[in-house]
């Protein structure tokens, strides 16, 4: 299989992004670009990210804690920084439950170390998710090889004159049902 075109297959699938954080051998955060974060199960509650085994990371997760910060969709330079391409400002850490967060985040996921297993050129990590902070921040999205944004949300209503917003009847109408009506 040509590794090009199956990147490009993959590459189809549109992800959020985040950033999985940790703490580094010198005790400072440290911080990877992943969008390969998936939810595994909810009971135990478990999230999973897969990390090329070639990033520093993978070296700083080896039974430590970690956390999975969703960036929003003003976090593009945050992206990019942890990519490997360092902003001028560096991003601001917050202190988390388990390990360092990044400050801004659409949401946080704090995890302790579950289970490590081999995915060829990727290391695929599962943690056990101990706390959540989620935000209203819409998130920041990547598909095709480029990040992308959220457009407007779309109703299934559109030109219908029974859609609660815009139809005959406004949210406000109150309807009485026909037999309480008869007994009434």
């Amino acid at each position: 299989m040509d590794s090009r075109e199956l990147r490009n297959a993959f590459g189809r699938f549109a992800t959020g992004v985040t950033v999985v954080t940790c703490v580094s051998d010198d005790g400072g955060p440290h911080g990877a670009t992943v969008n390969a974060f998936t939810a595994v199960s909810l009971e135990p509650a478990l999230a999973q990210v897969t990390l090329t085994r070639s990033s520093k990371a993978c070296q700083y997760l080896a039974g430590k804690p970690f956390a999975i910060n969703v960036l929003a969709d003003d976090q593009l330079d945050v992206a990019w920084h942890f990519a490997g391409r360092p902003a001028d400002r560096t991003p601001g850490w917050v202190d988390g439950p388990l390990a360092p967060l990044l400050e801004g985040a659409a949401t946080t996921i704090s995890c302790r170390p579950w289970r490590t297993y081999d995915g060829g050129d990727h290391l695929i990590v599962i943690g056990e998710v101990a706390a959540v902070a989620i935000t209203a921040r819409d998130p920041l999205l990547f598909h095709g090889g480029r990040f992308r944004y959220l457009g407007p949300v779309e109703s299934h209503w559109s030109g219908s004159l029974d859609c609660p917003d815009r139809g005959w009847f406004d949210a406000s109408a109150v309807f009485t049902p026909l037999a309480a009506a008869a007994h009434a």
